[in-house]
Formats: structure tokens, C-alpha cells, sequence
């Protein structure tokens, strides 16, 4: 099966203006080359039948005659291809001209697509030769190489597995363009022939237009600009084509280039229907559109049965592009310390107090208070961080710990719970060498009852320090590890934490923090609830009993973000993760995250508040709302047939 995934391309060919006959022949080898590599969807530029820029010669009746005999050729050329080509020409109807787009499917025409608005404020006054597609009867229709067919500029064309629309060129540039109809009326997919020229600074303003209009629509985007061959009497045209979806890009050509082109990505229209389930102002506005007129076309294509994947599948989809890398950990940490801040100053706190383990969720949670403290001018003396020995604590992450808090400048708390414990034991006559769930446990629980009644000493309250991955499978101890009064991880994955630690390392740390936040990062994760092996090493470790975590926060995210189903995210885990994990690998820990997924829900029905900083969140407020008790038989079912 292909996932929900539509291959697309958008082509340039190399044109000469007004010659139809050469502009096709350069069209031809490029149908070919989509249709060997499955294009579903193939895209040219405006009016590249003839060529855009041909300016008055649109005019003359021997060009407008080629134009359809090219037409013709290029038909004969879809018949024993599944590939849908769509290809811009003028056309002339009732005595005025039309910029349209024609969609062929298997030799024949499937719809003509008019342009809605004309340029006709800059260097090719297109209002000088065309006409609206607006200002065309209801049901027009014209005689082309021998069919029928209708002329609307709001058309949906729908295949058995995606429905797409068509914008030309300055219809996207508009307020209102045709595409945000189309996209509310049920398109995916809108396309774009376009030959919008460069100005200096235009390209980038151009990129962020289609960006943000994918966005909007929560839909994919292809844009095909003219490119080399146009006349440059007046404008020149760098060959610009992209595919976009729901606002980032997939794929884009090169500028300026001298050869025809053909970028090709995959589109996820399984993706875009759920973002758009998801979003309620998305069906809310789609009201105001169903009175409008529009017509649709069924074209019946058939697809291929499997899909190989061109484009990249982010393998740590929290993790922010380098590009923006510094400024959305800054960015991240500050929402992180401004709810601190407002929690802080709401409950009139005197303190906070924060269980210091020297692993990475105690560190980015104490990292944070300082932050907010320091934006309230508050005393960093009256955040008090307490570290608490227990039977599995390691020389490395004591001392770490200890060091990181006195780099800090805060208060310095060493509890030791194992006398605790053990008498704990001794009350529920629980032998102290079994170490089971209840030996982890009630050090967990003794930890938190610890900070908990410190908090009440000093008149504050204790800053939680879990993260989102174990949010999402449960690894925490229920009423000890999991429990708080803020918890200001509580959307931040695993994979970010380490990323936020080192990044404040490397950014605002002091050299000697610097050094001790980097070890921090290279320690092991663990609850350090089991004794230390015989070198005094760490000897339970968390990866390799729920997993690794790369892997658990890669179905999260797709699980919460996009809808995904366990075949899906094992086909893309698959793809995204090829050389690292085998399939047998993947397919244990996916068959472990929806099990723990579900079987943990109840200890996220009580977490407490802590800020959002992303996309993803399992606050039960707001953002995932689940029954403690709903069945995982079908996840389970379908991870087993993988």
C-alpha cells in the first residue's frame, strides 16, 4: 500500500517562445521519466504550450490553431499512463482569450481550468490579452481536440485516493485566492502553474507565500514556475518550482538553471486529512464556502500498489533544523521559565524545590528555575535542590549533582533515603533483597514525600522534573515521580532534553558548568533504583529495558501529530531508521509503546499543569484526551501483523 503518500512532480522545461511544436517535444521526455518513476501528478508551467511571454502574438489565430495541435500530441502521450499531466495554454471562447490549465489523464481531457485573476499592474499586462475566468457563464463549454469540455475556475478533480485543485500563477498572490475555496471544498493537493518573474528580494517573498498558503490550507502545495527560454526583453524567469506541504518544503528546483528540470517529492494526504480533522477553525470556515459554486471531476486513476519514499522523514521530529536550532532552544527554555515565573508569582512562592538526581530531567528542570528566578530578580539561595542517595546512586551522577548545584548558587540539600527505605520494608515486611517493583517504588515515593514536606518548611513548592517520553510510556512511579506541584518538562521529549542541556551548556554556561552539564548528557539514563554493578557503574538502564528513546519519540510524534496507525509509522520507522535498527527491532519497542501508550493512561488523567512547548502534548487539559481504560486490542492486533 502507499501510506496515504501521492508522488508528485513539477517540471521546467526549456521553452522557445511561440514555437509549440519544440515546446512539447521538451515536454515528452519528462511524461516519460514521471510516468517511470510513478508520478501520480505532473505539473508544468503557465501557458507552456506556447510559451508565456509571447505577449501580442496570443493574438493570432495560426498560434492559438498550434497550440492545439500540440495539445493534441501532448494527449497521445498520457494514453498509456496512469500520470495525470497538467500543461497551461491560451484558449479562445465566445470571442475572448483564457489563461488555462488543462488536465489530461489517459489521452483524454479531465477538465480546463481557467485563470481567475489577470495581472495587469506590472511589465506583462495579461489584462491586455485575457480574460477572467470569473466573468465566464455558469456552464461553459468548448469543443478541444474533439471533446467537450467544461471551462470553470473552481474545479476539484477527485481520484479514488486524493482530491487536487488548481491555482495559476497571480491567483495565489491575490486576498482571497481560489485555492483556499478549493482546499475547504475537499483538495489535498493544490497545484500551481505559474511565471511569476525575478526581481531582486521577489524569490524570497514567493517561497514564504506558498509556504504560508500550504500552511493555511493545511494542504500540499506543487508550484511550477517558467524558466530558461522565456523572453528577457523585459523580465527574466529563474525556473522556480516547489512542493510543499502543510508549510514546509519537500522538494524545490534550481534557480537559473539552464536545463529542463523535474523535482519529484511524495505528498501525505493522510497527514493533511488529520490536521484538518484536528483543527476545528479548519471545518468551521469550510461553512462559509459550500454555497459557493463549484464543480467536481472524478478522474479514475489507479495508483500503485506500494511507494518508494524520495523524501526525508526527520528521524528526531523534535528536534529542531539547524537553521533554527539556537533560536527555538532559547525560545523553548523561555516559555519553560516564564510559566515557572507566573506559577511562582501566583502562589506568592518563597521557594522551589527541585530533586536533583544528576541526570538530564533534574538538570533541564533545575536549569529552568534558575532562569526564572533570575527574571523575577528572586534569590537563586531560595531554590533548594535536593540530592537523595539512594540504593542504585553512582559516585558520577552524585557528583554531578552536588557540583551542578553549587555552580548554580543555590541551596544544597543531601537527604539520604536508604535508612528511610529500609525501614519502610521492615513496616510493610518487604524483604529489602528482593528487588522488585515495590523496591524501586518506594524509594521513588520516599523522594517525593521528601520534597513535598521540605516544600511545606520553606513555603513553596516542589518543581516537577519528568519529561514527555515518559509521560507517554508511563515510566514513572505513580504518586512519586510522576507527582508535583509544576511540572515544567511535561512537554519536552527525552531526545529535546538533551539537546536543552547541552544547548545551555555550550550557550550560557560557565566553563566549569559547561563541563558538568556536557558529562550529564553523556551519562547513561536511568532511574539508578537498582544497585550499581561491582565497578560501581550504572547497571539499570532505561533504554535497554523500555527501549531507546530516538525510537519512542518518533511514534509519539507521529501517533499524536499526524493520526498515524502502528503500519504506517512502522513503514516510516522503517525507511527513516534503515541501517540503525533492523525491522525486528522497531517492531518490538512500536508493540511496547502502544502497549505502555495505553496501559499508562491513567497516570497522565492526574499529572499536574506545566507549560506546552511545542506541537505535542499529553496534558489531559487540553491537548489528549483519553480513557483511562480504553482497549489497545486493535494497535496490538495490527503491530502483531507487521
Amino acid at each position: 500500500m502507499n501510506y496515504g503518500f501521492i508522488k508528485v512532480a513539477a517540471a521546467i522545461p526549456s521553452v522557445k517562445v511561440a514555437d509549440c511544436t519544440y515546446n512539447v517535444e521538451q515536454m515528452l521526455p519528462i511524461i516519460k521519466e514521471a510516468t517511470d518513476k510513478n508520478v501520480s501528478i505532473l505539473l508544468f508551467p503557465e501557458l507552456g504550450i506556447t510559451s508565456y511571454s509571447c505577449a501580442d502574438l496570443f493574438q493570432q489565430q495560426l498560434l492559438l490553431e498550434e497550440a492545439e495541435k500540440s495539445l493534441a500530441t501532448l494527449l497521445d502521450s498520457t494514453i498509456d499512463t496512469e500520470t495525470i499531466v497538467i500543461a497551461g495554454m491560451p484558449i479562445a471562447y465566445a470571442g475572448v482569450l483564457l489563461n488555462c490549465a488543462i488536465v489530461m489523464h489517459k489521452g483524454k481531457i479531465a477538465g480546463i481550468v481557467p485563470k481567475s485573476y489577470l495581472p495587469g499592474y506590472n511589465e506583462f499586462n495579461e489584462e491586455r490579452w485575457f480574460t477572467s475566468g470569473k466573468e465566464l457563464p455558469e456552464h461553459a463549454t468548448i469543443k478541444i481536440c474533439k471533446q467537450d469540455i467544461s471551462l470553470h475556475s473552481s474545479q476539484l478533480f477527485r481520484t479514488p485516493q486524493y482530491t487536487f485543485g488548481i491555482e495559476i500563477c497571480e491567483d495565489l498572490w491575490g486576498p482571497n485566492p481560489p485555492g483556499i475555496q478549493l482546499a475547504l471544498q475537499g483538495a489535498e493537493i493544490l497545484l500551481n502553474l505559474s511565471a511569476s518573474n525575478e526581481l531582486a528580494g521577489k524569490y524570497d517573498n514567493l517561497v514564504q507565500l506558498c509556504k504560508q498558503h500550504s500552511a493555511r490550507c493545511m494542504s500540499g502545495y506543487v508550484y511550477a514556475g517558467c524558466g530558461f527560454g522565456e523572453s528577457s526583453s523585459d523580465m527574466v524567469f529563474a525556473g522556480n518550482a516547489f512542493i510543499i506541504e502543510n508549510g514546509c518544503i519537500l522538494n524545490k528546483s534550481k534557480r537559473f538553471c539552464m536545463d529542463s528540470q523535474i523535482i519529484i517529492s511524495e505528498i501525505d494526504v493522510e497527514k493533511i486529512r488529520h490536521t484538518r480533522m484536528a483543527n476545528t477553525t479548519f471545518s468551521a470556515t469550510r461553512n462559509d464556502y459550500l454555497s459557493k459554486n463549484i464543480t467536481t471531476t472524478y478522474i479514475p486513476q489507479k495508483t500503485e500498489a506500494t511507494i518508494e519514499l524520495s523524501r526525508s522523514i526527520a528521524p528526531h521530529p523534535f528536534i529542531p533544523e539547524k537553521e533554527k536550532f539556537a533560536q527555538r532552544c532559547e525560545e523553548i527554555f523561555s516559555i519553560q521559565a516564564a510559566g515557572l515565573a507566573k506559577r511562582i508569582c501566583h502562589t506568592n512562592a518563597q521557594s522551589c524545590v527541585i530533586g536533583i538526581s544528576g541526570g538530564l530531567d533534574s538538570t533541564l528542570a533545575l536549569l529552568v528555575t534558575v532562569r526564572a528566578f533570575d527574571l523575577l530578580k528572586k534569590p537563586r539561595k531560595d531554590i533548594i535542590g535536593v540530592t537523595m542517595p539512594g540504593f542504585g546512586t553512582t559516585d558520577r551522577t552524585y557528583r554531578n549533582a552536588i557540583t551542578l548545584m553549587n555552580k548554580l548558587g543555590i541551596t544544597t540539600r543531601e537527604i539520604p533515603i536508604r535508612e528511610a527505605c529500609i525501614q519502610h520494608f521492615k513496616d510493610i515486611e518487604h524483604d529489602a533483597n528482593t528487588h522488585d517493583v515495590t523496591y524501586e517504588n518506594a524509594q521513588a515515593r520516599e523522594r517525593t514525600q521528601i520534597l513535598m514536606d521540605i516544600s511545606n518548611q520553606t513555603n513553596g513548592f516542589v518543581v516537577g522534573t519528568g519529561d514527555l517520553s515518559e509521560l507517554a510510556l508511563g515510566w514513572a512511579t505513580y504518586n512519586g515521580d510522576h507527582m508535583s506541584m509544576y511540572g515544567v518538562n511535561a512537554s519536552v521529549p527525552k531526545t529535546l532534553v538533551q539537546h536543552l542541556v547541552r544547548w545551555v551548556a555550550n550557550n550560557i554556561a560557565d566553563e566549569e558548568t559547561q563541563a558538568t552539564l556536557i558529562d550529564i548528557v553523556d551519562t547513561p539514563i536511568s532511574p539508578e533504583l537498582l544497585p550499581a554493578n561491582n565497578d560501581g557503574n550504572i547497571k539499570q538502564k532505561t533504554e535497554d529495558l523500555v527501549g531507546p528513546y530516538e525510537l519512542h519519540d518518533f511514534f509519539l510524534y507521529h501517533v499524536i501529530n499526524n493520526g498515524y496507525s502502528p503500519k504506517k509509522i512502522y513503514f516510516l520507522a522503517k525507511h527513516t531508521f534503515q541501517g540503525t535498527y533492523n525491522e525486528e527491532t522497531i517492531k518490538k519497542w512500536l508493540t511496547t509503546f502502544f502497549r505502555r501508550f495505553f496501559t499508562q493512561q491513567f497516570k497522565r488523567s492526574c499529572m499536574p499543569d506545566g507549560p506546552k512547548v511545542g506541537s505535542c502534548s499529553l496534558s489531559p487539559r487540553g491537548d489528549w484526551r483519553m480513557p483511562s481504560d480504553a482497549s489497545y486490542a486493535l494497535w496490538i492486533k495490527e503491530c502483531e501483523r507487521l
